[in-house]
């Protein structure tokens, strides 16, 4: 066996698995990270650590009832110590707004993690976190630059 595709196919593996977990919001998620780990979240920034990345799990959980990945749809692409893993998302905020809305709204995400061993020890996580579409200034935005190509 190749021992270098091995540990690839279980990177993969492992980090399918991230979703799974997060969709269940199951704790035990941080044991899948190395204890220097760092992660990078829009609007929010960096965590470092497995407190500090714990921490943002829990106040992002404050905001969202439910999360779901659809993960049939995934792309799964590794190179190294890398796994990048594409897809889409949807669940429900805690206020009850439904997400994505599929009109400035589309669940659509990409994680890039970095392995060292079997332990995710960097994430990426590249989304856009405004699942209730509040940012009013970027709705308009993208809503006015659709208008100006609907046209064409």
């Amino acid at each position: 066996m190749n021992t270098n595709s091995d540990i690839q196919k279980r990177r993969e593996e492992i980090s399918v698995n991230y979703f799974r977990m997060v969709d269940a919001g199951n704790p035990a998620v941080i044991d899948i990270f190395t204890e220097d780990a760092q992660m990078f979240y829009p609007k929010f920034g960096m965590a470092r650590g497995k407190a500090q990345i714990g921490a943002f799990a829990q106040g992002l959980g404050r905001g969202i009832a439910s999360l779901e990945h659809e993960f049939e749809g995934f792309t799964v692409l590794s190179s190294g110590n890398y796994v990048i893993v594409e897809g889409a998302e949807k669940g429900t905020t805690t206020s009850g707004v439904d997400f994505p809305d599929g009109v400035s709204s589309f669940g659509l995400f990409c994680n890039v993690f970095e392995f060292e061993g079997e332990l995710i020890k960097r994430i990426h996580i590249y989304v856009d976190p405004d699942f209730a579409n509040t940012h009013a200034e970027g709705v308009a935005w993208g809503k006015s630059v659709q208008d100006s190509i609907a046209g064409l």
